[in-house]
């Protein structure tokens, strides 16, 4: 797969592009309503011997238009899209640079600009794709901007309970922490990248070791508390708990909560590592406890609740690689 960068108005590396299909938009999340876009890019590409192409921009438009919710944190930064894009077998990702000069293109200039002058030759978008100054660019107008030098297909709205599949849906699911509602419209387990640091390394002296992953800060993370989890380390996942927090029963002056992972079944040294956090069943929210005592024996009910919660996930995930016997 190409990544191509594209800064406005300066184009650099274009030339001798092949005739592209081309899916439109941000695709934040690449939940299940972008994967159909996505997917009927490269059904195009296919039937009509084309390489497919996803087209998106960074960063998000609300953050240059200064609306009232700035996006500064995704649910897919870029990194863990393009990741997405590549394991769904695109050949070009072009990530436009969103500037105000860029946003203030007219619908027609940008068909121009970062479609024909692409060779692309079928565009996919969403029904409620816009583009150009304001979106005054739609899918109802793109037949008139084609200038006749593409055909499109027009996706229509994906619901899931009566609701649209949005990114926003999502993004208020995580704000809830309600995890466990994610894979009906990801159509996969949320999921957060990081790498893991040295900690207090308080946990291994009470029986519980953890990795502390420092999570970027592009990542919108969920509410604090205790989730189960599994973690991807060199390529294997390993089933775990997790308590994402400040630590109250040590550390009331915690600027960045941590996310701290127990893995089961699992005693590697692992620092420096980059791992992947991925989010399932919301168990408690982060408390205080009176000492030591009290802290283990929860942390254990915890620990139980987690493997429970695995046995049963274990037995339909055709995913998982590690085996459901965690116990020591």
């Amino acid at each position: 797969m190409e990544v191509k960068k594209l800064n406005f108005p300066n184009f650099t590396d274009i030339s001798d592009l092949p005739p592209l299909s081309m899916a439109l938009g941000y695709f934040d999340g690449v939940h299940l309503g972008h994967q159909q876009v996505i997917l009927e890019a490269m059904r195009q590409a296919k039937e009509l011997g084309l390489k497919s192409a996803v087209m998106t921009f960074d960063p998000h438009p609300s953050v240059v238009l200064g609306k009232s919710e700035q996006h500064v944190r995704y649910i897919t930064p870029l990194s863990e899209k393009i990741y997405i894009f590549e394991k769904m077998g695109i050949d070009y990702v072009f990530i436009i640079h969103f500037t105000t000069e860029f946003a203030n293109l007219l619908p027609q200039e940008f068909i121009d600009q970062y479609v024909i002058n692409l060779n692309v030759k079928h565009v996919v978008a969403g029904f409620d794709f816009t583009y150009g100054r304001m979106g005054k660019g739609t899918m109802e107008t793109i037949p008139f901007h084609s200038r006749e030098q593409f055909t499109f297909s027009v996706i229509p709205k994906l619901t899931k309970k009566e609701e649209k599949v949005s990114s926003t849906r999502i993004r208020n699911l995580l704000k809830e922490g309600r995890t466990a509602e994610l894979p009906d419209l990801l159509g996969r387990n949320y999921t957060t990248a990081g790498t893991v640091i040295h900690g207090d390394k308080r946990g291994r002296t009470i029986g519980f070791p953890t990795a502390n992953v420092d999570v970027g800060e592009e990542y919108l993370l969920p509410p604090l508390g205790v989730y189960s989890v599994r973690m991807k380390v060199d390529g294997k996942w390993y089933n775990g708990v997790c308590n994402l927090g400040i630590k109250p029963t040590f550390n009331n002056e915690a600027k960045k909560p941590s996310v701290e992972v127990h893995l089961f079944e699992f005693n590697q040294m692992i620092y420096g590592k980059e791992v992947k956090v991925e989010w399932h069943q919301f168990i408690r929210k982060e408390q205080k406890f009176s000492g030591i005592e009290e802290l283990v024996a929860q942390i254990e009910r915890d620990k139980q609740t987690a493997l429970n919660y695995f046995k049963k996930f274990d037995k339909v995930s055709e995913d998982c690689s590690e085996s459901t016997t965690f116990l020591h």
